[in-house]
């Protein structure tokens, strides 16, 4: 059962150089276009709040958490997070990513059917996620193919969900970009640099779904390599 290399490792290889580099764009791209600021003038909890309250979402609260980038809109406590350097600032960057947040509660409030799936699938894919390598390991360790056919197919539903987090994100961006526009939080001129931070922060998701990808059809060609023998 040849699972410590396989041939497939050289694709998920070159798949993680392509990760570790969309993190480091998405860092530097985000560092460029913070140091300028936005003709709005708004910063990014102020630009948060005009397009929740735009959009009816008097209930949904603005709240400033510690970390970099550590931004993200929780549909439970219906509450949109930012980090420091995007709720205070004024930057390109702050808006973008403020917006895109905001892009999320707005999915949420019309029901966009990618993202409430991927809210139905979110347990079941934390307790997927937990036990899938525990059970590829154990096969691999005692070769056993019952364990890898059970650690495929949770590790299968983790791919999924990633999956599913794509047509998510790219939606919550485009929203971002058209309500930016339309309420005149940027310009024509700055819709450039919104395009970079937001597209450069999606490039993370997809080089993770790849990544997850790759390996989920290389333990499937393990698992019927080792079947047929």
């Amino acid at each position: 059962m040849p699972w410590f290399f396989h041939p497939m490792d050289f694709l998920i290889i070159i798949a993680f150089a392509v990760s570790l580099w969309a993190q480091f764009r998405v860092s530097s791209t985000f560092n460029l276009w913070a140091q300028v600021r936005a003709s709005s003038g708004m910063s990014g909890y102020e630009a948060a709040r005009r397009l929740l309250d735009r959009n009816g979402l008097y209930d949904v609260s603005i709240e400033r958490v510690p970390g970099k980038l550590s931004d993200h809109y929780d549909p439970a406590a219906r509450v949109v997070r930012l980090s420091p350097s995007v709720y205070d600032q004024s930057s390109i960057s702050a808006i973008s990513v403020a917006c895109h947040e905001i892009g999320h509660a707005i999915q949420h409030q019309h029901a966009y059917p990618m993202l409430t799936l991927r809210h139905r699938m979110f347990p079941v894919v934390r307790f997927a996620s937990g036990l899938a390598p525990l059970l590829l390991i154990g096969g691999f360790l005692f070769q056993s193919l019952n364990l890898i056919g059970a650690g495929i197919i949770f590790f299968t539903a983790a791919v999924a969900f990633q999956l599913v987090t794509l047509p998510v994100e790219f939606n919550a961006s485009s929203r971002a970009r058209d309500l930016m526009i339309s309420e005149a939080l940027i310009t024509r001129d700055e819709e450039r640099g919104v395009a970079k931070v937001l597209n450069a922060a999606a490039l993370t998701y997809v080089a993770a779904a790849l990544i997850s990808l790759l390996e989920l059809v290389k333990y499937i060609l393990i698992f019927n390599s080792s079947n047929r023998e």
